[in-house]
This record gives C-alpha cells, sequence and structure tokens, in this order.
C-alpha cells in the first residue's frame, strides 16, 4: 500500500480561493476587458501528468547541473496578437525553473535566479469565456 501523502502546508481553502479569484476579477479583470475590449484569459490548465513531466525534467536537469533545491517560478505572459489563435493576444501563465547553482546565491541573496538553461513551460488551456472559480 502507498504511503498516504500529506497535505502540504501552502494549501488554501475554497473560500480564501474564491476570495483571491473574486478581487482578481472586480480590481483587475474589469479595467483589462474595458482597456482590451475583450475578457482575457484569466485561468490556465495542465493536467497532473503534464506538470509532474515537467516537474520530473526540471529536477534530472538541475541535479545534472549541481542545484541541490531547484524551483519553479510562474510568470504571466501574453501572446503577439499575430500568435494568437484568436488574433486578440490573450494572457498566458508559463513555469520558469529557478535554482542557483553551487556558490551562487541568487537575487539580493535570497530568491533563486531563474535557471535559464533549463526551457520554460507553456501552452496550457484556458476557457473561453474562463472558468470562475
Amino acid at each position: 500500500m502507498a504511503k498516504k501523502v500529506q497535505k502540504p502546508q501552502k494549501c488554501i481553502n475554497v473560500d480564501e480561493a474564491r476570495e483571491l479569484h473574486d478581487n482578481w476579477c472586480k480590481k483587475r479583470g474589469k479595467r483589462l476587458q474595458k482597456k482590451l475590449g475583450f475578457e482575457d484569459a484569466r485561468e490556465f490548465h495542465w493536467s497532473v501528468a503534464e506538470l509532474e513531466e515537467y516537474l520530473a525534467y526540471v529536477k534530472q536537469e538541475s541535479e545534472e547541473q549541481g542545484i541541490k533545491d531547484p524551483g519553479i517560478r510562474v510568470y504571466l505572459g501574453a501572446y503577439s496578437e499575430s500568435k494568437c489563435k484568436m488574433k486578440k493576444g490573450y494572457s498566458t501563465l508559463f513555469f520558469a525553473a529557478t535554482g542557483s547553482r553551487p556558490g551562487a546565491s541568487g537575487k539580493d541573496g535570497g530568491d533563486p535566479e531563474n535557471n535559464y538553461d533549463i526551457p520554460a513551460f507553456n501552452r496550457g488551456g484556458s476557457g473561453n469565456p474562463p472558468f470562475d472559480y
């Protein structure tokens, strides 16, 4: 029988997640929609298998580079209109591997630097219109 995995400490409950999403929609989403002239993407989807595959790749490549504790940084991005299927330039998210090489201390001695030797991860799905949390 497999060992039961404990809930991570950084999990938030449904009410907290809804509050975060509602705040974004009320404080940013309406302004963006007015400025852009369309409802932009605001939620993105990857399967667990896709995420596990990328995380395993980051771990493997980082280990080969001598990075002991790699991480992932999440960035907001936007497609250029010419590369967007709907020709609007929708928002996207992408993941970037992080990890300071031995002897480096990261940005300002704290957060690890981006590892540009490992490709970023993108191309998730998004609801149109977006799904509310």
